[in-house]
């Protein structure tokens, strides 16, 4: 039989495409096991640069990455799970930091960092991802703005429940002129991160 003749048959075309298909799948498998362990390293090294804009260095001696606690924590009907890294000084916890998330910004979720110190006084707060509209809810980041920096020494006590709010809503935190919704959902989530380290404080801090 030809080989013109071959190739108008079902099978061969069925085999030739099977072919490559395996050999997509064998470079893909490649691709990422050659890929993996950089990938890794990537994210070690954005999150030990996260953890290191909330906790200041003074405060532990130990590693942050390797230091953790999960906590569990119920949010309506779902269970999540927190993990909490623990900052500590000569075998004494400090501080700790854990992420957030912004349900309810402009465009979605605001994923963000931060730090607490064991008295309850927040060291640090940082976005790090997040689809808000460039030059209007992106002032939330560092580099655009130094809005994120009024968090700092917050608590529950300070300010009042009250004024835990933009000042739009009466509360005591400035809102960016033509955005309110962002940071109104920061200020928020930022609240709810103060109240999970007060409701579990005996478990993440020793």
């Amino acid at each position: 039989m030809q080989l013109e003749q071959l190739k108008t048959r079902v099978s061969y075309q069925t085999l030739l495409l099977a072919g490559f298909a395996l050999a997509a799948s064998a470079l893909l498998g490649i691709g990422d096991w050659s890929t993996r362990d950089a990938i890794e390293l990537r994210r070690q090294e954005n999150l030990k640069a996260s953890l290191a804009q909330v906790i200041p260095d003074e405060l532990y001696d130990n590693d942050l990455v390797k230091s953790t606690v999960i906590v569990p924590t119920y949010s309506l009907s779902n269970m999540q799970e927190i993990l909490i890294y623990q900052a500590r000084k000569q075998g004494c916890t400090t501080a700790v930091a854990f992420r957030l998330t912004a349900p309810d910004g402009y465009s979605g979720n605001i994923d963000m960092i931060i730090g607490i110190g064991r008295n309850g006084d927040i060291l640090g707060v940082r976005v790090i991802a997040h689809a808000e509209t460039p030059g209007l809810g992106d002032k939330i980041e560092i580099a655009k703005s130094d809005w994120i920096l009024s968090f700092n020494g917050r608590s529950l006590e300070n300010p009042t429940v009250e004024q835990w709010a933009v000042k739009k809503d009466g509360g005591e935190f400035d809102q960016f002129s033509g955005a309110t919704i962002t940071p109104r959902a920061v200020v928020n989530a930022v609240r709810r991160g103060l109240l999970f380290f007060d409701k579990h404080r005996s478990e993440i801090v020793e």
